[in-house]
């Protein structure tokens, strides 16, 4: 089987997982910080914070921006569900804004459009989620710019999007948001095997993501309501939750992060092939804009047809090539239907479902192995035409 995606895990990301076995802290010593601060660097941001998944980090981002019981938190459907679960765990209401036909990202036209409605009945967002799907980003500078005229908070859901680029600076750098959040898991660029970060710039949003990682505990004097008893002293000062990063998972995560422009070069590389030769084939490929680097996490198809798509799909998995689609609408899942949602709420985000699959795109795939992908996808063309 070739999968959409894989970790890629080398002699020296070993050894410095076994280090840390071998040393006095698997957990809460110099390795999660090591990590946080080689990511914050990466981005250009000034802070970051590791935790135990991107969900993790999302629900702590929320959370630290205030969303609450009252309040709507905005996200566009094209996502897996955490980019909206995080709103409800924090007891505030979802809706969505519909994607953009060519990036799939949200749409920041759809975006004002609903900003205005929403404006004209008292029910504007208190945080946007921007999705960079599949590794480009959404078009922030516009977004930030609605949100200085709204009123809302930005967090940047960039799961898929670790290396990847916008108006030439990396995303992450938190220019035109409050918070980014990235993801870990053995699919994406690098990996730390389950993990997240939340990077910001804001000093007193990375006090209270911290905080909320580690159960509301904290040793640090000036958050205290009485005075220190002694050394062992702690106090609980918030309602927090145990999401920390293992030291296990930071050293492979900066390990895996001094290959990361390596990685994305070779998706890059990989993702040329693919449009040199997928080009004479009736499908739609990947949009590149002109404004973005994409870290390319994924490589998703439009076949011409809805028709075809469960055909395909499973002759492909009959050839041995691990597809996938990306992703089924949140706003049709059974939980939200039962939200009031419907599926056709967001035409968009249903029409590219109806057409899309993800092909094999990592950076250990081999030209022989994405030369197999052409071939299967060509063969089945050619059946389809007869």
């Amino acid at each position: 089987m070739i999968p959409y995606g894989k970790q890629s895990i080398n002699q020296a990301d070993i050894d410095a997982v076994v280090s840390v076995l071998q040393s006095d802290y698997l957990t809460q010593g110099p390795q999660v910080p090591a990590f946080e601060k080689t990511v914050a660097n990466y981005c250009g941001a000034q802070y970051g914070v590791a935790v135990n998944s991107a969900t993790s980090a999302l629900h702590i981002a929320c959370l630290a921006l205030g969303l609450g019981e009252g309040d709507w938190l905005w996200t566009s459907p094209n996502t897996f569900v955490a980019s909206a679960n995080c709103a409800r765990y924090c007891g505030a209401a979802v809706d969505f804004v519909d994607i953009d036909s060519r990036t799939y990202n949200l749409c920041a036209d759809k975006l004002e459009e609903k900003l205005i409605q929403a404006k004209a009945k008292n029910r504007l967002p208190k945080i946007v989620i921007p999705v960079h799907f599949a590794g480009q980003s959404c078009d922030m500078q516009r977004i930030h710019k609605l949100s200085q005229e709204y009123g809302f908070k930005i967090i940047e859901d960039a799961s898929h999007a670790i290396g990847g680029r916008y108006l030439d600076k990396p995303i992450g750098g938190c220019q035109y948001s409050d918070i980014t959040v990235f993801s870990f898991h053995p699919v994406k660029i690098i990996t730390t095997a389950e993990g997240g970060v939340a990077t910001t710039n804001q000093p007193g949003l990375l006090e209270k993501m911290q905080l909320l990682r580690s159960h509301g505990v904290t040793r640090e004097a000036h958050l205290m309501d009485q005075a220190l008893e002694g050394p062992w002293y702690y106090q609980q000062v918030d309602l927090g939750f145990n999401y920390r990063m293992t030291e296990l998972q930071a050293a492979l995560g900066v390990s895996q992060m001094t290959r990361l422009d390596e990685f994305v070069s070779k998706r890059h590389q990989l993702a040329q092939r693919y449009f040199d030769v997928l080009k004479k084939m009736p499908l739609v490929l990947p949009f590149q804009g002109a404004n973005a680097r994409s870290s390319l996490h994924l490589f998703p198809i439009l076949l011409p047809n809805e028709l075809q798509r469960a055909v395909v799909f499973n002759q492909l998995r009959e050839r041995g090539l691990g597809v996938n689609v990306h992703y089924i609408p949140v706003h049709s899942q059974p939980y939200y239907r039962k939200q009031g949602f419907q599926v056709s709420d967001f035409p968009n985000a249903q029409a590219y479902y109806k057409r899309a699959i993800s092909i094999p795109l990592h950076q250990g795939l081999t030209n022989q192995e994405q030369d197999y992908v052409v071939d299967c996808l060509s063969v089945l063309f050619e059946m389809s035409s007869d």
